[in-house]
C-alpha cells in the first residue's frame, strides 16, 4: 500500500511542465543544428520534411491539446530526491526523461522506424534532451520541481518552476535565435566532454543545481536573482544544443 502511495504522488508531482518556454527550446535546437555533421543533417532534413530542429522542439509541448498523446505527458521529467541516484529512486510507472530519452535513442539507431513514428521519435528526443537540462525537470519530489514554490518575480504572481523556464528568458527579450547566438562557443575541450557524457549525467548535473535554484529568500525575486543565476540557463541551454547534435550524429552520422 505504502509503495502505491509513492507511485501516486510521483505521477502527480508535476502535473504538466514545458521546459524552458518555446525561445529556450528553440535556441537549443537551433545550437545543434550548428554542430551537426553533413550526414545527420542530411537524414534529418529528410526526416522532417525540411523543418528544422528549432521549430520541431516545441511540437512536445503542441500536442499536449491531443488526447491521443496523454500517455506522453509523465515524459518530460523524473524525481530523483536528494542523496539518491537514479538507479535508487522510486520509477513513475508512466515512465520519465531518463527512461525515454533512452529508450528513443536505442529505437532509432535500431533503424525500424519510418515515416511518422521516426519523425516523431526524433521530435521527442529534442525536446525532452532540452527538458533534462532544465534543473527542476530532475525533481526532488517534494513541489512538482517547482511549480508550488509560489514567488513574486518583479511583483507578478509566478512559481520558481516558471521562472527556470521562461520568466529569466523572457526578460531579456531576445529572440531564439538572439539567444542562441548570444550564448559562448564551447571549447574543443567542453565539445568532447559534453558530448561523451551520459543522459544520467545530464540529469546528476540538473540536480546539482538545487541549491542555487532554491535560494530564493522570502519569495522575491528579480535582477538579483537573474544576476546570480541566468548564467545557469545559459550554460544549459548550450549543453542541451550540443549534447542533442552529438546523439543525432551518432545516430544518423
Amino acid at each position: 500500500m505504502k509503495k502505491l502511495l509513492i507511485l501516486f504522488v510521483l505521477t502527480l508531482s508535476y502535473g504538466y511542465a514545458g521546459a524552458w518556454g518555446q525561445t529556450g527550446h528553440r535556441a537549443t535546437g537551433w545550437i545543434a543544428e550548428k554542430y551537426l555533421n553533413k550526414k545527420a543533417k542530411k537524414e534529418l532534413d529528410r526526416i522532417l520534411n525540411g523543418q528544422s530542429l528549432a521549430i520541431a522542439s516545441t511540437w512536445m509541448d503542441e500536442i499536449r491539446s491531443d488526447s491521443t498523446y496523454d500517455y506522453t505527458a509523465d515524459w518530460h521529467w523524473v524525481t530523483i530526491q536528494d542523496g539518491q541516484t537514479y538507479e535508487q529512486s522510486t520509477k513513475n510507472p508512466k515512465g520519465d526523461v531518463i527512461q525515454t530519452i533512452e529508450r528513443i535513442i536505442t529505437e532509432l539507431k535500431s533503424k525500424k522506424f519510418t515515416g511518422k513514428e521516426e519523425a516523431e521519435r526524433v521530435k521527442m528526443l529534442i525536446h525532452l534532451i532540452g527538458d533534462i537540462h532544465q534543473p527542476l525537470h530532475v525533481g526532488g519530489g517534494n513541489d512538482r520541481g517547482g511549480n508550488d514554490v509560489k514567488i513574486m518575480w518583479f511583483r507578478v504572481d509566478s512559481n520558481l518552476h516558471r521562472v527556470w523556464d521562461s520568466d529569466m528568458i523572457d526578460d531579456t527579450k531576445l529572440s531564439y535565435t538572439e539567444l542562441a547566438q548570444s550564448l559562448d562557443k564551447p571549447t574543443p575541450a567542453q565539445l568532447t566532454g559534453w558530448q561523451n557524457s551520459s543522459v544520467r549525467d545530464w540529469a546528476y548535473e540538473s540536480m546539482g543545481y538545487r541549491k542555487q535554484v532554491y535560494d530564493v529568500g522570502a519569495g522575491k525575486l528579480g535582477y538579483g536573482y537573474s544576476y546570480k543565476y541566468y548564467h545557469v540557463v545559459r550554460d544549459r541551454l548550450l549543453q542541451a544544443g550540443i549534447r542533442l547534435a552529438g546523439i543525432l550524429n551518432e545516430i544518423y552520422g
